[in-house]
């Protein structure tokens, strides 16, 4: 059921009545929960009570599965950007601390994992006396400001986005209002002409474009996936980069402000307004919060045919220093590495920059030592001339670290790649599969050209243990390359993880088989039929499936009244 938005707003007493979350911060907020970290100790886990350890997600903290005392810490790099100074602590503290286990996000992040209670006062105080930040990194906060991983590095970037992501990420980390939001909410900022920051799926994205000579941005809002995705609306502005940070603060505040957005959990969402009341009305409460009328101007769209995965070597835009993009498989990577490659970036006397696929980048090589970095980064374990597939596919942390995950997806996503890899070879290096454990979509599987969430099987194992298996997500899209974003759909239904590869293999042999001259699989599944698809999730010598077994439109539509 939809918020009624004439009626008049709930009241703080019916929200405390009916949503816990907001009675857990108004007791005590979320930041607070720093000074008593040590009183936690002391009193050892198994005392610290269940609200505490909700409030360690305002420092990016979350239990390690199983609940026993050690956690997972998220720290945030507001826009991936890392000096090697930094990344040594995060590998050290990965190393020595956290079971030398690290993942880089779709956010831009690093998550370590492992960490003992008892070590987190001195690894928090070591993280921000170098200017890392957790707080934020979870809960009801803004969370880490992403951006294209190349800002002020490539030459085809219309203008350097660096200086308004570093003062966005401090204004609303400054504010402790910003730290009491409805729910967690997302923004990117770039002015990389392909996309590459996937501006359709946040709450905010500032999308870089010149007007008249002038720098500035277009804006979309009300992107987010979970389990009810939706695409970013075009405001239909032209926001000058000065006006920046006070526009993101207005529309924040135009639904941070809005009480009928803080009764549910489930709708404590900007996308959830912007759908309530369409996106002219929500401009209009943004004007009125500023004090003044924003420019017209729609929002921009990627550059035809571009890649933008950023992986590869390339020149700098600063003549004589090169870049270099290195897959990183489903994002794991361990301290040690981390160590080394914060040494070797010292070394040349350039940085290190994390990218939404889950990859690094070594930026400002001189171009007399590309070769020898990139040797010495294969020697690493990560050469750069892997498999696309691998570089463009992404995966959650899933087991055995993920509370909610219902199936592995680290290990499963190599296995993927690795089998369609050696089986295709260049026919999928430019396809990206996207692997969830659950519904929350960290690794966004409705917008992968194939998608896939962690589902549990009907059927008990032969010791009666759960069995996992996959739904499988079509016809979604990022809006990169030239092609137009779109929200997939759930067509294949619970098949066993161990027969994934061979039912992704089917599909993909189809699509190479009868896809017509250049057509992508995106625009290949569009016109294909959805029981010819069932079909090919079966062996050939196996009974022809019920088209009944596939998902119907209306299942599948993604439920924005809930």
């Amino acid at each position: 059921m939809r918020v009624p938005t004439s009626a008049e707003p709930p009241t703080w007493e019916l929200i405390y009545k009916r949503n816990s979350i907001e009675r857990l911060k108004r007791d005590k907020p979320g930041l607070d929960v720093l000074a008593e970290i040590p009183a936690m100790i002391e009193a050892g886990y198994e005392a610290v009570p269940e609200e505490d350890l909700v409030r360690l997600q305002w420092y990016g903290l979350y239990h390690d599965k199983p609940k026993t005392g050690r956690f997972m810490l998220r720290v945030k790099t507001p826009g991936g950007f890392l000096t090697p100074e930094k990344l040594r602590t995060i590998g050290r503290i990965s190393r020595d601390l956290g079971g030398d286990y690290a993942e880089l996000t779709t956010r831009q992040n690093i998550q370590l994992h492992d960490l003992e209670m008892a070590r987190l006062p001195a690894v928090l105080a070591e993280l921000a006396a170098l200017g890392l930040d957790t707080a934020g990194a979870c809960g009801d906060n803004v969370r880490n400001v992403t951006g294209c991983p190349l800002a002020g590095l490539d030459a085809e970037e219309l203008f350097d986005v660096r200086p308004i992501v570093e003062e966005t990420a401090a204004f609303f980390r400054a504010r402790p209002e910003y730290s009491n939001l409805p729910r967690k909410h997302k923004i990117t900022i770039s002015a990389c002409p392909h996309l590459c920051n996937a501006p359709e799926i946040h709450c905010i994205a500032l999308i870089g474009t010149v007007r008249d000579g002038r720098e500035g941005f277009s804006v979309r809002v009300g992107g987010g996936l979970s389990t009810f995705p939706r695409l970013a609306s075009d405001l239909g502005v032209f926001v000058p980069k000065e006006q920046a940070v006070p526009v993101l603060a207005a529309i924040v505040d135009s639904w941070r402000l809005d009480l009928r957005y803080r009764m549910s959990r489930a709708r404590a969402r900007l996308k959830f307004l912007i759908e309530d009341v369409g996106v002219e009305a929500f401009r209009a409460r943004v004007e009125e919060r500023l004090g003044y009328a924003l420019e017209d101007g729609p929002a921009a769209e990627p550059v035809a045919q571009a890649d933008p995965l950023h992986s590869g070597l390339h020149p700098q835009r600063q003549p004589g220093l090169w870049y270099a993009g290195f897959p990183v498989p489903a994002g794991l990577i361990s301290g040690t590495v981390l160590l080394a490659i914060a040494d070797l970036a010292a070394d040349f006397g350039g940085e290190i920059r994390l990218t939404r696929q889950q990859n690094f980048v070594l930026a400002g090589i001189p171009e007399a030592r590309t070769a020898e970095v990139v040797v010495a980064v294969a020697r690493l374990g990560f050469p750069i001339e892997t498999h696309a597939l691998h570089a463009r596919s992404i995966a959650c942390t899933g087991d055995p670290y993920c509370n909610f995950a219902v199936a592995e997806t680290k290990r499963r996503l190599g296995t993927l790649t690795g089998h369609l890899a050696a089986r295709f070879g260049p026919s999928v290096a430019d396809l990206s599969i996207h692997l969830d454990g659950c519904p929350h979509a960290c690794a966004h599987h409705w917008t992968g050209d194939l998608g896939l969430q962690g589902t549990t099987l009907r059927e008990r194992g032969p010791n009666g243990e759960r069995r996992q298996g996959f739904d499988v997500f079509l016809r979604g899209a990022q809006g990169a390359g030239g092609q137009a974003a779109a929200i997939g759909r759930p067509v294949l239904k619970r098949v066993p993880a161990e027969e994934i590869h061979l039912v992704l293999e089917r599909l993909i042999g189809a699509y190479l088989e009868r896809r017509q001259g250049g057509e992508r699989l995106p625009q290949w599944l569009a016109r294909a039929d959805d029981a010819d698809l069932l079909a090919l999730s079966v062996p050939p010598e196996a009974p022809a499936p019920a088209v009944s077994a596939l998902s119907s439109s209306a299942d599948a539509a993604p439920n924005l009244e809930a």
